[in-house]
C-alpha cells in the first residue's frame, strides 16, 4: 500500500469470490484452502487501500494465466506446466504467475476508466 500511495498507483487483485469452486487441488491442499478466509483478506485489503487513499479494484481472473500479456493471444496450451508461460503466437516465455499478474494489472487499469487513471501496481514490481 505504501508504495502504491507514494507512486500514485492503484492496486488490482483478482476477485476472490467463488475461489473455492474455481480451484482444483489435491486432498491435502484442500484443508489449507478451506481454512483460509478469502473474505477476510478482501476486507483487509479494502480497508488498507481506503486508509491509504489507494484505488483498489477487483477484476475477473478468467484466462489471465492463458493470455499473453504481450500479444494478447489466448490458448490453453500457453501454459505447458504450472510455472511456465509460453505464448504459442509470439513466442514470449515468462513465469506464469508474472504473466497473469501483468494481465490483472492491465484489467485493473481498464477498470479505473480513462480519466485520472492510476497505473496498476503489480506485486511483481514491488
Amino acid at each position: 500500500m505504501t508504495k502504491a500511495a507514494r507512486t500514485g498507483r492503484g492496486i488490482a487483485v483478482e476477485k476472490l469470490t467463488g475461489i473455492r469452486d474455481r480451484v482444483r487441488l489435491r486432498k491435502p491442499q484442500r484443508v489449507t484452502l478451506s481454512s483460509w478466509s478469502f473474505h477476510q483478506l478482501g476486507s483487509v485489503l479494502a480497508y488498507k487501500a481506503r486508509r491509504a487513499g489507494v484505488p483498489l479494484v477487483e477484476v475477473d481472473p478468467r484466462y489471465t494465466s492463458q493470455t499473453c500479456n504481450g500479444c494478447k493471444h489466448r490458448d490453453k496450451r500457453n501454459r505447458p506446466n504450472q510455472e511456465t508461460f509460453l505464448c504459442r503466437s509470439c513466442g514470449v516465455v515468462a513465469h506464469a504467475d508474472h504473466n497473469a499478474a501483468l494481465n490483472i494489472a492491465e484489467r485493473g487499469a481498464e477498470g479505473w476508466g480513462a480519466v485520472n487513471r492510476p497505473h496498476a501496481a503489480s506485486l511483481c514490481n514491488q
